[in-house]
């Protein structure tokens, strides 16, 4: 056995702050999310020990992290940012535009007003009343 130091993945997930719960860093991990150094973990007791890179989604991006530490708890978040550091380089975050949300829609795109009803009404020629 290597006399590297190693911790469980969901801990070292947790401590990290990379999801509010060990159980939820362990779904993702059972789920097949995750991988470390180019492997898929499939266990949340699969080791992790300093020098490992850590590849999972997160939100709508991928998440490159290099394991400098191993925490021994969960603590406030700037505890949290010296345990890794992030590989992916700061660019490609912010020259992706959000899309916009299926909610967002274009002015006039909608139900039409009673006005525009009106309009349509008059082409169509219901109701055999002219609007005037």
């Amino acid at each position: 056995m290597s006399s590297a130091v190693k911790t469980r993945l969901d801990k070292w997930l947790w401590y990290a702050r990379f999801f509010k719960s060990r159980t939820l860093a362990a779904k993702q991990i059972n789920a097949g999310k995750i991988r470390i150094n180019r492997k898929l973990a499939r266990k949340a007791r699969a080791p992790v020990q300093s020098g490992d890179v850590l590849t999972f989604a997160q939100g709508s991006h991928i998440r490159v992290i290099k394991v400098v530490a191993l925490g021994e708890r969960r603590g406030p978040a700037i505890e949290a940012r010296k345990l890794y550091k992030d590989l992916e380089p700061h660019e490609s975050t912010n020259s992706n535009p959000k899309l916009p949300s299926a909610a967002a829609r274009d002015t006039g795109t909608g139900r039409p007003t009673k006005k525009q009803r009106r309009a349509i009404d008059r082409l169509k020629g219901w109701f055999g009343i002219e609007w005037k």
